[in-house]
C-alpha cells in the first residue's frame, strides 16, 4: 500500500482535501486498496479549517512514515504561518519519503522548510510574486497548474490539487487508470502541469449574453478564419456596434481576443497531443506554423517548441 499523509495546520483550506477523492477513486478503479490516506498534524487532535470546520488528525511521531506527504495550504499564507515544528518535521520527512507535495499555498510551507531551494515551483497566482519575494532562491513559475521537480510537487490554486493528485495516480498506476478516475470524477479534461492557470474566456468576462454567445461561437470555430462581420451576426449587432460593445465589455478588440483564444487552444493541443506544430496551427486557425510561433512569442514569450518540451518533462 502506498501511504499518503496530508499535513494540516489551523486555517487550512478545506478544498485541498477534495484531492483525496482522486486517490479513493483510484483504489476503486484499480480494484485494490493501493492508496491509504490519513490526516496528520504535528500535535494531533482537532485542526480547524479556514471555514471553521474541525478535522480530526493523527499526531506525527518519530515512527510516522509515509510514501507521500502533502502539505495543505491556508487561505492567507502571508499572515498565517504553520507551527515551527512543521518545518523541522518536513525537513526530516523529505529525506525518507518518496515524494513531497504542496497544494496551493502549501508551497509556502515547503519553501519555509527549505525544500524548494533551487527548485522550480508554483502556487496560487495571487501569491506567486509574494513567494518569489520571500524565497528568492525558489524558481517560482506563477502560470502553471502544477510542477514536478524531482521528488517535490507543487500545485496552483485549490482545484489544481485535483490535477496534481491525478498526475500522481498516472505516475503510480498508469494513464488508463488516471483516465478512468477523471471520468468518474467528471473532470472534463486532465490538465497538464504546464498548462496556464488562467482561462482566456474567464479573463474576457463579457457582461452581456450576446457577446458571450459570439465568443462561444468563436471558440467552436477556431479552425477557420473568423471575421468581425460573422461574429457580429452571432451577436445580432452591426459590425460597428459589435466592435464597440465588445471592446467596452472585454477591454480587448475582437481580433486580440480571438488570438488569445487561438493561443489557449494551441497551447493545450501542444501539451496534450502528439500532433505536429503545423497541424496544430491549422486546427487552431493560424495561417501556418510561423504565424503561430509569432503569436506565441507575443503572448507567452516562448516559442511553441519550448512549451512542448516543458510539457514532456512533466510526464
Amino acid at each position: 500500500m502506498h501511504r499518503i499523509g496530508y499535513l494540516l495546520s489551523d486555517g487550512f483550506q478545506i478544498m485541498a482535501l477534495a484531492s483525496q477523492t482522486v486517490f479513493e477513486m483510484a483504489n476503486d478503479v484499480s480494484g485494490e486498496a493501493f492508496y491509504g490516506i490519513e490526516n496528520y498534524s504535528t500535535a494531533g487532535g482537532e485542526v480547524r479549517s479556514s471555514l471553521g470546520m474541525k478535522i480530526d488528525t493523527r499526531a506525527i511521531t518519530a515512527r510516522t512514515q509515509m510514501d507521500t506527504w502533502i502539505a495543505v495550504g491556508v487561505t492567507t499564507p502571508l499572515t498565517i504561518a504553520p507551527p515551527a515544528d512543521v518545518f523541522a518535521f518536513l525537513r526530516r520527512a523529505a529525506k525518507r519519503t518518496r515524494r513531497i507535495a504542496g497544494i496551493c499555498t502549501g508551497a509556502f510551507v515547503l519553501a519555509g522548510a527549505g525544500l524548494l531551494a533551487n527548485r522550480r515551483a508554483t502556487t496560487h497566482w495571487a501569491y506567486a510574486r509574494d513567494m518569489q519575494r520571500l524565497y528568492p532562491d525558489v524558481q517560482v513559475e506563477e502560470d502553471r497548474i502544477f510542477i514536478v521537480d524531482g521528488p517535490v510537487w507543487t500545485s496552483a490554486g485549490m482545484t489544481a490539487g485535483l490535477d496534481l493528485a491525478l498526475a500522481m495516480v498516472e505516475k503510480d498506476l498508469g494513464a488508463d487508470i488516471a483516465r478512468s478516475v477523471a471520468h468518474k470524477l467528471v473532470m472534463h479534461q486532465r490538465r497538464a502541469g504546464g498548462q496556464s492557470q488562467h482561462s482566456e474566456m474567464l479573463d474576457l468576462a463579457p457582461k452581456s449574453d450576446r457577446i458571450q454567445n459570439a465568443l462561444n461561437y468563436a471558440r467552436k470555430n477556431l479552425n477557420r478564419p473568423l471575421t468581425v462581420q460573422e461574429l457580429a451576426g452571432e451577436a445580432h449587432l452591426s459590425p460597428r456596434q459589435f466592435s464597440r460593445v465588445f471592446t467596452l465589455e472585454t477591454g480587448q478588440s475582437p481580433a486580440k481576443a480571438i488570438e488569445g483564444l487561438r493561443l489557449e487552444a494551441a497551447r493545450l493541443m501542444i501539451e496534450k497531443s502528439r500532433h505536429s506544430l503545423e497541424t496544430i496551427a491549422q486546427e487552431t486557425g493560424f495561417r501556418d506554423r510561423r504565424h503561430m510561433r509569432e503569436a506565441f512569442m507575443r503572448g507567452f514569450g516562448v516559442p511553441p517548441q519550448e512549451v512542448r518540451r516543458e510539457a514532456r518533462t512533466q510526464t
